[in-house]
């Protein structure tokens, strides 16, 4: 699992340091490629492994459907291999980085079973707004979930 937070610098080429233990942990989790896929306000880093389980969910959805169809092209037809370089970088494609606002500075995520990266603004507007919403999306995400003072 990758959890934490780090802010690194994303050189002129694009290239953006993964820290050390989540370096260990994709390697360790699959000898594949990482994938690279756009989340809309940012950017996710998915083992391999992890990404096979998102395909298989992805084409389970009905082709009928075109919100599905419309996922499965965001989701997939923006995704891209990202392989580490032999000083555990990522290069993000230009279009990538425009569409995430990445520049300089970028906060790279552990969330879990990704790794997220982020314009380090937009992370605290986000961050920001998910606090004042904190105790609803608790209940929202879990409602049987007993509340502090019930």
């Amino acid at each position: 699992m990758f959890r934490g937070r780090f802010l690194h610098t994303m050189d002129t080429k694009g290239r953006v340091s993964i820290p050390s233990g989540f370096r260990v942990e994709i390697q360790r989790r699959s000898q594949n490629d990482p994938i690279l896929a756009s989340q809309g306000s940012h950017l996710a880093l998915f083992p391999a492994d992890e990404w096979e389980k998102k395909e298989e969910t992805l084409l389970g959805l009905s082709e009928f459907d075109t919100d599905a169809q419309d996922l499965q092209r965001i989701m997939v037809g923006e995704a891209s291999d990202s392989p580490l370089d032999a000083q555990g970088r990522i290069l993000v494609p230009t279009l990538m980085r425009k569409e995430a606002e990445l520049a300089s500075k970028v906060l790279v995520i552990g969330v879990l079973n990704r790794i997220e990266l982020w314009n380090p603004e937009r992370y605290e507007e986000k961050k920001r707004m998910t606090s004042l919403r904190y105790e609803e999306i608790n209940r929202n995400v879990d409602p049987n979930r007993q509340q502090p003072g019930d």
